[in-house]
């Protein structure tokens, strides 16, 4: 069984890749690796934040770990929120703050179609490998659902009628980006030589 660090501190994204790995593979939190840092993702693409913290905690433990970063990416604001997705209305990373503003910025736009993407950095064997998922579909007018969390009580995949925050986890990972680039890494590891 391979095991890895998942350089994360998100409980939701972890909730999510465990679902998608199954037995083959031990995931391990950073809380469980007894690591509390808060690792800083300070570039502009999502390549180099997932890049950032994949590094960060190889260079604290050595050990073979992965991380991701993900962003929103609108078409009609040009990308945005893109690598600032989860900061969009500050710091606070307030997931009804960075919807709300997302919303006004888009108030009165008729091209609402939008992408989330993922991207994994793996180091294995103090190399790195990166994978990349996406999803496309739009931004809805009104929120809707419980489930999930940041912009998905307004993301509707294309193939979809439904908001990611109206289905269930398995619902989503159907069409899921970090799903598509979770998979991507598991085919990676699976087909490495013994």
């Amino acid at each position: 069984m391979i095991t890895l660090i998942f350089a994360t501190n998100n409980e939701h994204k972890i909730t999510e890749i465990r679902s998608l790995t199954g037995p083959s593979f031990s995931v391990i939190t950073l809380q469980e690796a007894v690591i509390d840092i808060d690792i800083p993702e300070p570039h502009d693409t999502l390549e180099k934040n997932a890049s950032e913290k994949s590094q960060t905690i190889h260079r604290i433990t050595k050990q073979n770990c992965f991380s991701e970063d993900t962003g929103l990416e609108v078409f009609a604001l040009n990308g945005e929120p893109g690598v600032k997705s989860a900061r969009y209305a500050g710091d606070a990373r307030n997931f009804q703050a960075n919807i709300d503003k997302l919303q006004q910025k888009l108030s009165g736009a008729s091209n609402r179609k939008a992408r989330f993407r993922t991207v994994i950095s793996l180091i294995l064997d103090n190399q790195e490998f990166l994978f990349e998922g996406i999803c496309n579909g739009t931004i809805s007018e009104q929120q809707k659902g419980e489930n999930g969390f940041g912009y998905d009580p307004v993301f509707i995949p294309d193939g979809d009628t439904r908001c990611f925050a109206e289905m269930s986890l398995a619902e989503k990972n159907k069409y899921s980006h970090r799903q598509k680039a979770v998979s991507k890494l598991i085919d990676f590891l699976k087909n490495m030589p013994a």
